[in-house]
């Protein structure tokens, strides 16, 4: 270690400068810590670029049961329900507490919080900002993060690997700006990196969301669990951009329809992977799909951030129908953890996308993963705060060896080849011997990061043959025509 790092050894690591690495940051004040960003604080991050908001049972006519009950039937009734509960208990608390921190929810005239419907719920429920909400909260704790004299942060730092002595982790190594290898040692590091939907060719996240944290995890033996648990989110506009510019679902709250060759054909309300699937059958009969929100009332102005997206591929959105297809957008699955972000891996937490809490079953409740990101984030840093030489017992299984495959430190020649076989076996549907060819050319790729990522997604795939959720398998016979029927609008 270099003479001017090493004063920052022994110190907890954060890894990831979204709103889950930020919020955990904040939160272990007064004790110091170290951040770790590839880029500037928030650069890349995921949660930068999320538009809806954060749901939180905020009014008269709702309740944090309604908001439980909404999370677990929009995951096709497969959540861990002590999860759900406790981080839809939280959420209002949550909003709160981010409003007093200075960010800037839109209210309405008489000053309480201006909730928007998105699919799945119930009741409008999500605290938003315009619809950058995610920029906004985002910033705002970077903002706050920056100021902080307990945080040391480490920009233009990358991780490379995670460091263990007997199981247990005893450091970081990473990658300096002028790339040269640095070792922190520490025995607490929080991998806050974020998703992967990077690896396939049509997302909605950024292009580094290539599932490193998951990858640097399982190489040190943490369970990982339901990767083939991913969400395509139904409206990404379909222009030839890398990653698809994405039209939040709040303008289907506000009223925008889906229209295939001209007709109305889903309920635009319904949960994402029923909507993304019902958007994917009439592409695949080879339908043109557009949303229509030229009725949307001063929709320039309450989606100014979509309006200008959409501007800049040449489409005006108060009179233009807007072209869509489905798009990688959200991991349900990833490094398991336990209430308080515990890993499998003792001094290894896990907190927003890259964590699997058990929260969104096989569908992610829109606007779920901010309120999830935060709520994580404060567990973690609770924890690592109060963590001693005691016991390390979260109430998780132990990792497939199988899954535990060893690394090549050179760089990723596999990506774009990765992108093509995941899309092709690992899209909004998928077939058993299309994922078994996946699985067997992946598995020629695991010493590389993303390909050691894909082939864990391509192989849980396969190992779960019923169509739950956003995982339709094609040669599920009976599940697949009830997922497809449940589509159709009447």
């Amino acid at each position: 270690m270099s003479d001017d790092l090493r004063h920052l050894s022994g110190l907890p690591v954060v890894i990831g400068s979204g709103l889950a690495g930020l919020t955990t940051a904040w939160a272990l004040a007064p004790h110091d810590c170290v951040l770790v960003t590839a880029g500037e604080l928030t650069q890349a991050a995921a949660s930068m670029w999320a538009q809806g908001g954060i749901a939180a049972a905020l009014s008269g006519d709702d309740s944090t049961s309604l908001h439980a009950a909404d999370t677990r039937r929009a995951g096709a009734q497969i959540g861990d329900t002590r999860t759900i509960r406790r981080i839809t208990d939280a959420a209002p608390d949550v909003v709160r507490l981010l409003a007093d921190l200075g960010v800037p929810f839109d209210r309405t005239t008489e000053g309480v919080f201006d909730l928007a419907l998105e699919g799945g719920h119930s009741r409008s429920r999500v605290a938003h900002c315009g619809d950058s909400s995610g920029a906004t909260i985002t910033s705002t704790l970077a903002g706050i993060v920056r100021r902080m004299p307990h945080v040391t942060t480490l920009a233009g730092f990358s991780l490379r690997r995670l460091l263990t002595t007997d199981g247990a982790i005893s450091g970081v190594e990473l990658t300096s700006p002028n790339g040269e290898s640095v070792v922190l040692q520490t025995n607490r590091v929080v991998l806050a990196t974020g998703g992967m939907g990077g690896l396939w060719s049509h997302t909605t996240n950024p292009s580094t969301a290539l599932g490193q944290g998951v990858a640097v995890a399982a190489r040190v033996g943490a369970r990982i669990d339901d990767l083939h648990l991913v969400q395509f989110h139904p409206t990404a506009l379909d222009v030839p951009a890398d990653p698809n510019p994405l039209l939040t679902e709040a303008l289907r709250g506000a009223g925008a329809l889906l229209l295939a060759d001209g007709e109305r054909f889903v309920h635009e309300l319904q949960p994402r992977d029923v909507v993304a699937a019902a958007v994917w059958e009439q592409l695949d009969a080879g339908r043109r799909v557009h949303l229509d929100a030229r009725a949307i009332p001063s929709v320039e102005t309450r989606f100014a951030g979509v309006c200008a997206s959409c501007a800049a591929h040449g489409l005006d959105i108060t009179r233009d129908l807007l072209p869509v297809r489905p798009a990688l957008h959200y991991a349900m699955g990833g490094v398991s953890v336990d209430e308080h972000a515990r890993t499998t891996v003792p001094g290894l937490w896990a907190v927003g996308e890259v964590s699997r809490t058990g929260l969104h079953g096989a569908n992610r409740l829109a606007s779920n993963s901010l309120l999830e990101a935060v709520v994580t984030a404060r567990a973690a840093a609770a924890d690592v705060r109060d963590c001693s030489s005691g016991g390390w017992h979260p109430d998780l299984l132990r990792a497939d060896p199988a899954t535990v495959v060893g690394r090549s430190l050179t760089v990723s020649a596999h990506l774009p080849r990765v992108r093509q076989i995941l899309s092709r076996a690992c899209g909004v549907v998928r077939d058993g011997s299309t994922l078994e060819d996946a699985v067997d050319e992946l598995s020629t790729m695991r010493s590389d990061d993303a390909g050691y990522v894909a082939w864990l997604i391509a192989r849980s795939a396969l190992l779960h043959p019923f169509s739950v959720g956003a995982h339709r398998r094609s040669d599920d016979r009976t599940a697949a025509e009830k997922c497809s029927a449940q589509g159709v609008f009447a």
